[in-house]
């Protein structure tokens, strides 16, 4: 079946005792039980609900997995994943990425015992170098969060099966649309689904792919246990903005592609992070493992000043000033002092992120009009 009819069939079936092609919004927190442990597959809301179930198959069948699992955001989907892991335990992690993921795990993971290690995974001798015999997981973003950096998969997915440790990629940039790193070894797929699976800025869940039936007996069994799960209204949310994902995601690729080669020809700007120049680092990376390069971008001006960034933040109309992505409106950002705040400034300097870059969540409008609304911000 293709990419797009899976989208809109996945996961739904007509409602059994009323026909509605919509799944319906299970609102309640406990079920009926003719006896005692006699019950419908369903007992308590925490540990599972018809809506959610819907959107969890849904979740695997998009992302060519076995299995998918709900929770209440991205950040607490990661942090279920971390929750495998056993003090002393090591992750070699990306040392571009999303800052919050960076900041539940200096801040509250590294607490606990588990130690994290920071390279660039763009080579994969840098990941292969700080194994040790405690790596127990390896955690990839690709494209990385601001800077737009490739990872090849495959590549690391080889290094994590020697090592017998997990590799659970962050695919939120891309979305199943663009990438299904399960396809290429990854054990673990994670979505912040706030973005590109929602699509709409109206829901705030994460989400899990897998294939192995453990590794989905453990997550769940955290799941449950811990309570990190989204309600049947979110869940309904997410399952409406997914039957459109390919749909926005030709739009997203389309429009970002006309944008990155519109900046990069502008006069007052210096550099522009987006994997789908033929030139870049990961191009063929990219090429060989996504279907397109995505509407996520980031930028730098001429002026490297905080002020001139500032400037251009301040002055879009269409490009709203915003944390988060993925929706049908394009936002713009500051990852210095908004998304990745959390990250040492000695840390972000040093791994290429720089006070005045800017970044850019490509929406679905007309690109002409998104091109004169930061053609009048940059001046």
């Amino acid at each position: 079946m293709k990419l797009a009819t899976k989208l809109i069939h996945a996961g739904s079936e007509p409602d059994p005792s009323t026909g509605a092609i919509m799944t319906p919004i299970y609102q309640t927190s406990t079920y009926v039980q003719e006896a005692p442990g006699k019950n419908k597959g369903y007992e308590y809301a925490r540990s599972q609900n018809p809506t959610r179930k819907a959107l969890e198959d849904a979740y695997a069948i998009i992302e060519n997995a076995k299995y998918g699992l709900a929770f209440g955001s991205g950040v607490a989907a990661t942090d279920s994943v971390i929750k495998l892991l056993n003090p002393g335990d090591e992750v070699i992690a990306a040392s571009d990425m999303y800052g919050g993921s960076y900041r539940l795990f200096t801040k509250v993971w590294e607490r606990y015992g588990i130690k994290f290690i920071y390279v660039d995974t763009t080579d994969a001798a840098n990941v292969q170098a700080v194994v040790t015999s405690n790596t127990k997981m390896i955690w990839l973003e690709t494209p990385t969060n601001p800077l737009m950096n490739i990872t090849d998969i495959a590549a690391i997915a080889d290094i994590a099966k020697a090592a017998k440790a997990i590799l659970c990629v962050d695919n939120t940039f891309a979305s199943p649309y663009l990438q299904n790193p399960l396809d290429q070894g990854a054990d673990i797929v994670m979505h912040s689904a706030t973005k590109y699976l929602g699509g709409h800025s109206d829901v705030i869940q994460g989400a899990l792919m897998m294939n192995d039936a453990d590794l989905r007996e453990k997550l769940y069994f955290i799941q449950k246990s811990c309570g990190a799960v989204p309600g049947p209204m979110d869940c309904f949310l997410v399952l409406r903005g997914i039957k459109t994902l390919h749909v926005r995601m030709r739009q997203h690729c389309e429009n970002g592609e006309k944008i990155a080669h519109w900046l990069r020809n502008h006069a007052k700007v210096k550099k522009v992070y987006w994997p789908g120049f033929e030139d870049s680092t990961g191009y063929t990376v990219a090429k060989k493992q996504m279907r397109g390069f995505g509407g996520m971008i980031s930028f730098e001006l001429k002026d490297e000043s905080v002020e001139a960034a500032t400037k251009v933040l301040s002055s879009t109309h269409l490009f709203s000033l915003a944390e988060s992505l993925g929706g049908v409106e394009s936002l713009i950002n500051h990852p210095a002092s908004m998304t990745h705040a959390s990250i040492p400034r000695e840390e972000r300097i040093k791994n290429g992120l720089s006070d005045s870059l800017i970044r850019l969540s490509v929406g679905i409008e007309d690109a002409d009009d998104l091109i004169e609304d930061l053609n009048k911000a940059i001046g």
